[in-house]
C-alpha cells in the first residue's frame, strides 16, 4: 500500500470517530490560538472587524490562482498571498437557500431548516448574526442574503418588512442592511408588481427596459455588448451599498459585513465594458461537453461577472487601507455554490461534482499565517464559527460548525478530515483524493454513472469527475460509508 493510500486511511479512520474527535480538535486548537494571541497575535480588547465577500456561484477553480485560466481575481491571488487560500472548499449543500441556511445557523444540510429554494429560514433559529451583534458587532450586510427566498418581502428599501412588525433583516440580527432580490426572483418580483431596492433604483433612474434588454430572461444568454450601464449594472449597485454600510458604523465600533453579490449567477449579463474587456478571452472547454460558441461565450461572460467582483475586492481592501481599518480587518472571500458551466453537459449547481458543490474560499487579516495555499479539504460551513471566533463568541453547543482559527494562526490542524454536503436525494463525502456520493443519482452525475445509486471517484487522477472507480477501491468505499451519515444520525 503506497503512502497516499495510507495517510487516506488513517484520515478516514480518524472521521469515523465522529464529531466528538474534531471538537476535541478545535477545542485544544482554541486554547493554543489564545496562547498565540497572548504572545503577540490580535489583541482579545481589541475585536477585528469582518469583510465577508459571498458572490452568488462562483466556482472554486475559476480563480488567478489556477494558472490554466486567464488573470481573472488579481485582488483575490494578492488577498491569497498574505493570507491562506482553500483549494478544495466544500459548501454545505450546492443550491442558494439551503446553503445560505446552513451559513447563517452553523448546521449541516439536514439540520438547517431549509431544504430547498422554496424555504424560509425558521425565524426561531439562532444564526451568527444575531451572537455577533450580541457581543457588540455593528452587523451588516446588502446584496442577495436568500434567507427568506419564497416570500418576494425585500421592500422597495430592502428591509423585509413582516407583519409582526421587526424587518426580517432584524430577526436575522442584522443592525442594518439592504435586502436584495436575485436576479431571478427580482424580476419575477418586478413583473408582478413587487419591486425590491434595485428594482426601485432602476425605475428611478429610468432603467427598467434597458435591464430587460440585458437579462434575456428566455435563453439565460447575453450576446453582446448591453444597454445598461456600468453604474447601473447590479453588482456595482449593490458593492456601492456596501461602502456606505461599513462608512456609518459609528466610530470605534467593530464590524461585519456581508457582501452578497448576485453574479457569477446565470442569466449571464455583463455591460458593455465587461463585455470588451473579455470577448477574446481564451478558455478551456467544458469538461466532456459542448465545445459551441454559445457555450464558450457564457463561459466567457462567467469570467467577466468574476473579474468585475474582484475590482470591487480591491476598492474595499483600499478603502480600509485609507481609514487605517485594514490591519484590523480579516477578509473573507468564498460563495455559496459553484456552478457546472457546462461541464458533462450540465449548467448551474445542485450536483454532487467539484464544479458545482467547490468554491473558492480565502482568508486574510490579523492572526491569520500568510502565503498559505491548502489543498486538504474544508467545509465552508466552518465559517461560522470562525468568524464567532474572532469575534470572542462562545459557539453554541448545537452548531456543527467547529473553528478554523488554530489552523489559520498555524498552531493547530484543520476541524476535519472529511467533509460532506448533500441536497435532497444525495449526499457527498471527500477526502481530498476520493469522492463518494450516494443517493438519487439521476441526472446529477456523468452519464455513465446515473443508473448508479453509490459512485467513488479519484480527483487525483481524474479531476474531471469522468469515470466511477467504486469496483476498484471497494476498501475506500466501505471507509467513506459511514460518513454519508449527517452528524447525529
Amino acid at each position: 500500500m503506497n503512502s497516499t493510500r495510507r495517510e487516506f486511511l488513517r484520515l478516514a479512520g480518524l472521521a469515523a470517530a465522529g464529531p466528538l474527535l474534531a471538537r476535541r480538535l478545535w477545542a485544544a486548537g482554541d486554547a493554543k490560538a489564545d496562547e498565540a494571541a497572548k504572545a503577540g497575535g490580535t489583541p482579545k480588547a481589541r475585536k477585528p472587524n469582518i469583510l465577508f465577500f459571498f458572490p452568488d456561484q462562483h466556482r472554486y477553480d475559476w480563480t488567478s490562482m489556477n494558472p490554466a485560466l486567464p488573470d481573472m481575481t488579481p485582488n483575490l491571488k494578492k488577498l491569497a498571498a498574505r493570507g491562506v487560500h482553500f483549494s478544495n472548499a466544500i459548501c454545505p449543500s450546492p443550491l442558494c437557500a439551503p446553503s445560505r441556511a446552513c451559513l447563517a445557523s452553523g448546521k449541516e444540510y439536514q439540520r438547517c431548516g431549509v431544504k430547498n429554494n422554496g424555504g424560509n429560514y425558521p425565524v426561531d433559529q439562532t444564526t451568527f448574526y444575531s451572537l455577533l451583534k450580541a457581543a457588540g458587532y455593528h452587523t451588516l450586510g446588502c446584496g442577495k442574503f436568500d434567507l427568506a427566498k419564497p416570500s418576494h418581502s425585500w421592500g422597495p428599501d430592502g428591509k423585509q418588512k413582516t407583519k409582526a412588525g421587526p424587518s426580517r433583516l432584524a430577526q436575522w440580527g442584522f443592525t442594518d442592511g439592504i435586502d436584495n432580490a436575485g436576479k431571478m426572483d427580482g424580476w419575477s418580483a418586478h413583473r408582478n408588481g413587487n419591486d425590491g431596492p434595485y428594482f426601485t433604483y432602476l425605475k428611478g433612474k429610468g432603467l427598467v427596459d434597458a435591464y430587460q434588454k440585458n437579462y434575456k430572461l428566455l435563453d439565460h444568454d447575453y450576446e453582446g455588448p448591453a444597454v445598461l450601464s456600468d453604474e447601473a449594472y447590479g453588482d456595482n449597485w449593490i458593492a456601492r451599498n456596501g461602502l456606505e454600510l461599513v462608512r456609518s458604523v459609528p466610530k470605534g465600533t467593530p464590524w461585519f459585513i456581508q457582501v452578497n453579490f448576485n453574479g457569477p449567477h446565470n442569466p449571464m449579463d455583463i455591460t458593455k465594458s465587461m463585455y470588451e474587456r473579455w470577448k477574446d478571452a481564451k478558455l478551456p472547454p467544458p469538461v466532456e461537453g459542448d465545445g459551441s460558441d454559445g457555450t464558450a461565450r457564457k463561459r466567457r461572460n462567467y469570467a467577466a461577472m468574476i473579474y468585475n467582483i474582484d475590482h470591487w475586492l480591491g476598492v474595499y481592501i483600499d478603502e480600509l487601507e485609507k481609514a487605517g481599518q485594514l490591519d484590523n480587518t480579516i477578509i473573507v472571500y468564498c460563495s455559496d455554490h459553484g456552478d457546472m458551466l457546462g461541464d458533462h453537459g450540465m449548467w448551474s449547481k445542485s450536483r454532487p461534482l467539484h464544479p458545482a458543490a467547490a468554491v473558492p474560499m480565502v482568508m486574510a487579516g490579523p492572526g491569520i499565517k500568510g502565503g498559505v495555499s491548502c489543498p486538504n479539504p474544508v467545509e465552508t460551513l466552518d465559517l461560522t464559527a470562525t468568524f464567532l471566533d474572532y469575534a470572542g463568541v462562545t459557539r453554541p453547543a448545537d452548531m456543527d460548525s467547529i473553528s478554523m482559527r488554530p489552523f489559520l494562526a498555524g498552531v493547530g490542524k484543520l476541524p476535519r478530515p472529511i467533509v460532506r454536503s448533500a441536497l435532497e436525494g444525495w449526499t457527498l463525502v471527500f477526502g481530498g483524493q476520493y469522492k463518494l456520493v450516494s443517493g438519487n443519482l439521476r441526472g446529477k452525475v456523468p452519464k455513465a454513472d446515473q443508473a448508479k445509486d453509490l459512485v467513488l471517484y479519484d480527483l487525483k487522477t481524474d479531476p474531471g469527475e469522468t469515470a466511477d472507480v467504486a469496483s476498484r477501491h471497494p476498501d475506500i468505499v466501505e471507509l467513506l460509508k459511514p460518513m454519508l451519515s449527517p452528524v447525529g444520525q
